[in-house]
């Protein structure tokens, strides 16, 4: 079978498409650099140039393709021109549902997130649950843009099934996206000295491989128009510090950092890159965010998909591993 993953050099799209290719599919690996080093050799992988918002290459890779994995987006904290969040993941969401559509694809699976739900005020969030809080977050805004345009194209008759994995770890490259690889490489290097607040704050982490075999089997056994949360265990800021030191053997003195000072320099960061066009390293909506729990429930995925969450300290042995090697 021939299988296209659109993001096929992203941190889920890549190992995705290994797996894929191990279970002997022919993948379609669109990517702007067919060169990329991120892009996993493999013989049942093709490496196709092409970019979800230019749709002759997005046709000419779907072609005599009978699946689609929808993983590619923009999920940087910034970007000079905000106007590239809706067009990269909305506009060309749009792009790929519309043509799978006219050229007859079997099933989508579309890879979006657990931030379209936002925080969450004491019980993890499940796929019923509405959005608490407004969309500070131009990921997560359009994001959850995006999803609308899946049950649009759903109630067309298109078979897409959508996925929100949360905050996602693995052995992988380190880049802006895998912000949990950040800091555990940093926390290695003994560059990583802070936790936020109290350290209390709750975040859901996913491990890769999990993540990975969800969407093979959201492929496989997910419903039409439905979507399955794929993530993992609820862990504090102060428990993620605690399994990274005792499983890596390094000790640090951390610093834990009081909400207001990081709100401060998260104004001056907006501020310097305002004045100066630079990067910011934090902006205020991220900053504002660590005062909230993000829990999510994979209970769905559990049952429907037979998704599977690895213990939260055996994943971690397993990326501080990988991370040491790099």
């Amino acid at each position: 079978m021939r299988i296209l993953v659109t993001g096929a050099t992203g941190f889920i799209g890549r190992y995705l498409s290994f797996k894929l290719a191990e279970q002997g599919y022919n993948v379609v690996a669109l990517c702007r650099n067919v060169n990329h080093p991120y892009l996993i050799p493999h013989k049942n992988i093709t490496a196709v140039k092409g970019d979800i918002l230019d749709r002759p290459s997005l046709i000419s890779a779907m072609k005599d393709c009978q699946q689609v994995y929808h993983t590619a987006a923009l999920a940087k904290m910034w970007r000079r021109d905000k106007n590239d969040y809706y067009n990269i993941n909305v506009a060309g969401t749009r792009n790929v549902l519309e043509l799978a559509m006219d050229l007859y694809i079997s099933k989508i699976v579309y890879t979006s997130t657990c931030g379209v739900w936002g925080p969450t005020i004491k019980h993890p969030m499940t796929e019923n649950d509405p959005r608490i809080d407004g969309f500070a977050i131009d990921y997560e805004r359009t994001k959850y843009l995006a999803e609308i345009e899946t049950r649009i194209y759903a109630n067309k008759g298109l078979n897409v099934v959508t996925v929100n994995p949360s905050r996602v770890y693995g052995e992988g490259p380190i880049t802006d996206s895998n912000t949990v690889g950040k800091m555990i490489y940093g926390y290695l290097k003994g560059k990583w000295r802070i936790i936020p607040g109290k350290g209390t704050q709750v975040s859901n982490y996913a491990y890769l491989d999990d993540v990975v075999n969800g969407h093979i089997a959201a492929m496989e056994q997910g419903e039409p128009g439905n979507r399955y949360i794929l993530g993992g265990e609820d862990i504090s800021f102060n428990t993620f510090f605690d399994t990274l030191q005792n499983i890596s053997g390094k000790s640090h003195n951390m610093i834990r950092l009081p909400q207001r000072i990081i709100e401060a320099y998260s104004h001056f960061e907006k501020l310097k890159t305002s004045l100066t066009g630079l990067p910011p390293v934090f902006l205020p909506e991220f900053a504002a965010r660590l005062r909230r729990d993000q829990k999510y429930s994979s209970q769905k995925a559990i049952a429907k998909l037979n998704y599977h969450i690895t213990p939260f300290a055996e994943g971690m042995a397993k990326t501080i591993n990988h991370i040491k090697n790099l």
